[in-house]
Formats: structure tokens, sequence, C-alpha cells
């Protein structure tokens, strides 16, 4: 099982989907959870969207990548899904950690009416889901190609 942290500037929307669908998809592969470098409350917009594939988030809570760091916890994947600013604010997990960045807007930011920013979170929610889903698929290749005695590729 690989463990993956999943990194965004609140922990209130990106990091939260992010771990929710590795969760629905991953199989029983992954252990997962996500962080944020200021954590603040799971945006309701999030929450809204999160529902349409029937994932609840409105009981989940938010946490400090920083005391995730000093718990001394290990990871085998660090991905931010923040933009290039705040993700380089990232600590430095030991241990054999593969960094991915992976950037999606931030919905905290959207402007509009509450259907426009709804909307607007929903798209990245999509762009969201795919990511995971490509993560897993390239997962899931490595692993043939290492178990077959091929070259594979690290994230």
């Amino acid at each position: 099982m690989k463990k993956v942290l999943v990194i965004c500037e609140h922990n209130s929307a990106r990091s939260q989907m992010f771990e929710a669908f590795l969760r629905k998809f991953g199989g029983g592969g992954y252990q997962v959870e996500s962080a944020g470098f200021e954590p603040t409350r799971i945006n309701p917009l999030v929450i809204e969207a999160m529902k349409e594939e029937g994932i609840d988030l409105s009981l989940k809570k938010t946490q400090s990548v920083f005391e995730l760091f000093k718990a001394g916890k290990l990871y085998d994947y660090v991905i931010t899904v923040c933009d290039e600013s705040v993700a380089a604010k990232c600590p430095i997990f030991p241990g054999l950690t593969h960094r991915l960045h992976l950037p999606f807007p931030d919905p905290a930011g959207f402007i509009g009416t509450e259907a426009e920013k709804l909307e607007q979170t929903l798209w990245v929610r999509d762009a969201i889901k795919q990511a995971v889903r490509d993560f897993i698929d390239d997962h899931e290749q490595f692993l043939i190609r290492t178990s077959a005695g091929g070259f594979g590729r690290t994230a």
C-alpha cells in the first residue's frame, strides 16, 4: 500500500477532492490524507460539488501539513495541487518520497454568482478526478513494468 499526502494552501478544496477521489478509485491500494499550509474549513462549494459524486465532505476536518511533518509521518508520494508560489513552501519529507506538482485553480478565488462559482468548482472537481485516475493508471503501469523486469518511470 502506497502512502500519499496531498497538499494545498488551506486544505479546503483541491487537496480534499484529490484525497476523496484517490480513496474512491484507489481500490485500497493507497493510504491517503490531505493537509494545508494554513488550514481553514472545507469550502461549501466543494462539499456541494462532491455530493454529486456521492462523496460527503461535510464532516471532514482540515489539517496542517506542518503538524504531519513534525509528527514524522512518511509518505511514498507528496502531491501538491496548489500554484507554484504556494507549492514552494512544501516541507521536504524524510525518506523515499516522490513529489508531484499538479496545479489546479483555487475555488476560494472564484468570482461571480454562486451558480458561476459552483460551475467553476465543478470544472476543477472534474479535472482533479481525471488527474487521480491518471495517477492511479501511471502507478499501476509502473508496477506492471517493474514486476516484469522492465524499466519503469517514477513520478
